[in-house]
């Protein structure tokens, strides 16, 4: 039985989940807000979510974990530089999932905006 389990499949296999959660922090992390649909946003805020908390600890194992998932020096050292201290303050919420008004043109897929809190 599926009681109590939490989080989506999302009709992929484990290893392509984990990457497309990557790609997509890494393409939030970057630009500050991407668009996707409903069920990848809400699910891709929990994990940029936990990579924003690991790097406002700030310490070398926090780095080293952040370095795992995203796999981009450049990209670990902005998190931790500029992204973090934005939050220093703020307990948790550091992302933001806006429902769209319009849906996907291919198959009508609705659309949400996931992007960073200020």
């Amino acid at each position: 039985m599926r009681h109590l389990k939490s989080g989506r499949k999302l009709n992929r296999h484990s290893s392509h989940r984990l990457a497309l959660y990557r790609n997509q922090a890494k393409s939030l992390l970057t630009h500050g807000r991407i668009t996707t649909t409903v069920p990848k946003a809400k699910e891709l805020r929990g994990f940029v979510d936990h990579l924003i908390h690991l790097a406002k600890r700030g310490d070398l194992h926090a780095r080293r974990l952040v370095l795992r998932d995203l796999q981009d020096v450049k990209l670990v050292r902005k998190l931790f530089d500029e992204i973090a201290p934005r939050y220093r303050d703020r307990q948790g919420g550091y992302t933001r999932v806006l429902k769209l008004a319009e849906r996907r043109r291919g198959d009508g897929a609705p659309l949400a905006l996931v992007e960073l809190v200020e």
